[in-house]
């Protein structure tokens, strides 16, 4: 009985794992590429007392890897986007967003994200994932630790997704916050008019062709 127990858990425990990755058609190594003519965005968000500010920055780019028999643990990725696609939606306070005096896009163009891995995987479904996933956040040449609270979907190749494009698509949503002080962005509106943490959300779409 005691053994027929420890087998019992042991299969759990790997059903557990087993289900903590994709169950789609393709196997092994995957790789994603992120262009603009998938029409990639980041939105951000900035609640004060005085205001509300959102904003749109089209054409992310970048990539993601990953093992199918592994994800948390191969996951690698690179995104990037261009302070210059920032948009509010008032001209003037976008170029205040691109001045020295806040996001400098002259000497900081881009804003990054180094994805390293994942961590608390749960299946949603056979082709789609919740994960926490852990990578360095660059802003404002400064480099912090991140974690985005992420859905990924993994869709395999058919005559509706090749609409969008060639190949397999990795559909991903992710949330985080960025704390401006941590990122030596500092101007004396900080809390009256823009929020310290500012809320973000990415919209994704990958090819694997």
């Amino acid at each position: 009985m005691k053994y027929k127990s420890i087998i019992l858990v042991t299969a759990l425990l790997c059903a557990e794992l087993f289900a903590q990755n994709f169950n789609v058609k393709a196997k092994g190594k995957q790789t994603f590429s992120l262009g603009n003519e998938l029409k990639n965005q980041a939105t951000f968000f900035s609640t004060t007392p005085l205001e509300d500010v959102e904003g749109i920055a089209n054409g992310v780019t970048g990539s993601v890897s990953f093992d199918l028999s592994n994800f948390g643990e191969t996951l690698t990725g690179l995104f990037e986007v261009k302070v210059a696609s920032m948009k509010t939606g008032i001209e003037l306070r976008d170029q205040h967003l691109r001045s020295a005096n806040w996001l400098d896009e002259e000497e900081y163009p881009l804003i990054k994200f180094e994805v390293v891995g994942a961590e608390n995987i749960k299946q949603v479904s056979d082709n789609k994932i919740e994960a926490d996933v852990k990578g360095s956040f660059s802003l404002h040449g400064v480099t912090r630790g991140i974690i985005a609270k992420s859905t990924i979907t993994y869709l395999d190749e058919n005559e509706e997704t090749k609409k969008r494009a060639p190949g397999d698509l990795l559909v991903i949503k992710s949330t985080f916050e960025v704390k401006l002080s941590e990122y030596e962005v500092e101007n004396n509106v900080i809390g009256s008019k823009v929020a310290e943490d500012i809320e973000v959300t990415v919209n994704l779409v990958g090819s694997n062709k």
